[in-house]
């Protein structure tokens, strides 16, 4: 039988069976630890098998995915990997989402069992009677069948499956605040080509601290490295900076995954630098942008290496900026990592000259199958170069620096076109930020009857609207002058800290002349 080490080696493998061998090899060392809860690497194994002999007692087949929507919790962060062992696909929903959509998600996914607790039953409301899916409480609460009268006994292991690369191993959901999310399916070659090696980030012996939610991929970028490696997991169930702290020398957290705005609460803490922080090796960021003046902070202030990861859920090109190697990149998201690629196009899809700002397009062998059911929403991805090549659109504007390191410009879709000009909000809101006493700021683009769309900022801080509006409107473009400035007490932000310019745009009601 070879090693887990010899597992990770191989073209393809199951991450089940590299959890059975981690099973083997150290036994009595930490697998999975959440809150109080915490499972050793037999017994995770264990509990595995049972989760999985109930999924097939349930009737779930190979290839089938399994719908689970509630908060972090041991048994959720389990009952994800199990169901790989019983060959079938995890399609895990955000608790945020509105009761349409929740519903939508679980129907569109195909799921015959779905996992909820009570607050997202909740939300589900009503819609809950309309569900084809049978509802099993994963909280033992009153709301399906209980988790713990679903569950095998003891001792019970499921029926071997052949697991196939092309096979599915997830369905993650896009984020989104209007309509249906899509189903970005990922299959199992996608996934293991991204855990058996881990990056430069050697999980193998590593104590990961996650606080961001089950459903985010962000989240998987660290969590699924962990368990394919043999690491040990530590997840919180809500995040606060704090409590992060402390929990991080409690369990002497060796490795982390935050999005900005969780780092930024972080090192506002006033008591930071008390915190023994000495066990750090590896650090990482992705999902929203990194400010440079924040990355150069958490270098000089928190033990261990920072890394920026930038790309899309659905795959393509990723770009990785080891951020204590190149203290003078901080401006970038760094260069594409090895075996990535990328190009800049126009509008009309043409490969812009080098230096210039363009749509990034990219491919690697990490890319989603497509979006569930969605081909036409799929096909909008491609983009083919002269050799019929396929790229994916990334979606966002950028433009390569004299090194080959991505200087993140915007993202297309949040492009504002003001009399025929286009307009990037990333410009305005680097300047706003630079006016005294302004804390956060986003801009959106708003309906205008004389300019198509005009430029309207929400702030955060104790700057009143009007110093904001003059401070920026005399330091940039007359296109780019803003419209109006809102005061805010915060943006409204997603679990994993994307501004939800939507939100601010719905919103808006004030005049845009």
């Amino acid at each position: 039988m070879p090693t887990a080490a010899e597992m990770l080696q191989a073209d393809f493998g199951s991450l089940p069976d590299v959890a059975r061998q981690h099973a083997v090899e150290h036994p009595e060392k930490p697998a999975l630890v959440v809150d109080d809860r915490s499972l050793t690497w037999s017994d995770f194994d264990a509990y595995l098998d049972r989760i999985a002999a109930s999924l097939q007692r349930s009737g779930v087949a190979v290839g089938e995915a399994v719908s689970v929507c509630a908060g972090t919790s041991l048994d959720y962060a389990a009952l994800y990997i199990a169901v790989l062992r019983a060959g079938a696909a995890t399609a895990p929903i955000a608790p945020s989402v509105t009761d349409e959509q929740m519903a939508a998600m679980i129907a569109d996914s195909g799921s015959r069992l779905v996992f909820l607790d009570a607050d997202t039953a909740a939300t589900l409301g009503s819609r809950k009677a309309d569900l084809s899916a049978q509802v099993i409480a994963l909280d033992d609460s009153d709301i399906g069948v209980a988790w713990k009268d679903w569950l095998a006994a003891e001792g019970e292991r499921p029926a071997p499956v052949k697991i196939f690369p092309d096979g599915p191993f997830n369905i993650i959901y896009s984020s989104g605040t209007t309509g249906i999310p899509k189903g970005i399916v990922h299959s199992n070659l996608m996934r293991w080509r991204q855990v058996s090696m881990g990056g430069r980030g050697n999980f193998s012996e590593a104590v990961t601290l996650n606080s961001t939610p089950l459903y985010s991929n962000t989240t998987l970028v660290s969590f699924l490295p962990t368990i394919a490696q043999g690491g040990t997991a530590v997840l919180m169930r809500k995040f606060d900076a704090r409590k992060y702290l402390e929990l991080a020398e409690r369990v002497h957290a060796t490795h982390t995954m935050l999005v900005p705005v969780q780092y930024k609460r972080i090192m506002a803490d006033p008591e930071f630098d008390r915190f023994d922080l000495s066990a750090f090796r590896f650090k990482t960021c992705t999902s929203a942008p990194f400010a440079a003046d924040l990355k150069r902070e958490i270098l000089q202030r928190w033990p261990g290496k920072l890394v920026e990861y930038y790309g899309l859920t659905e795959g393509g090109c990723s770009f990785m900026l080891i951020a204590d190697e190149f203290p003078d990149k901080l401006h970038t998201v760094g260069q594409p990592l090895p075996g990535h690629e990328a190009k800049l196009i126009d509008d009309e899809g043409r490969e812009v000259a080098p230096g210039k700002a363009g749509e990034i397009v990219g491919r690697s062998g990490t890319m989603m199958t497509g979006y569930l059911g969605r081909e036409d929403k799929t096909r909008e991805m491609y983009w083919h170069d002269a050799e019929g090549g396929l790229w994916y659109r990334q979606g966002d504007v950028g433009r390569f620096d004299e090194d080959g390191f991505l200087v993140l410009t915007d993202r297309k879709k949040d492009m504002i076109i003001s009399g025929g000009f286009n307009i990037f909000p990333s410009d305005i809101e680097a300047v706003a930020r630079q006016c005294p006493g302004v804390e956060d700021v986003s801009v959106v683009g708003v309906a205008s009857e004389s300019w198509g769309e005009t430029p309207v900022a929400f702030a955060v801080g104790s700057a009143r609207a009007e110093e904001i509006r003059a401070f920026t409107n005399e330091r940039v473009g007359k296109t780019q002058r803003l419209a109006d400035v809102v005061m805010v007490d915060e943006l409204p932000r997603s679990a994993i800290g994307k501004v939800l310019k939507r939100e601010l745009k719905d919103g808006y009601r004030g005049p845009a002349a």
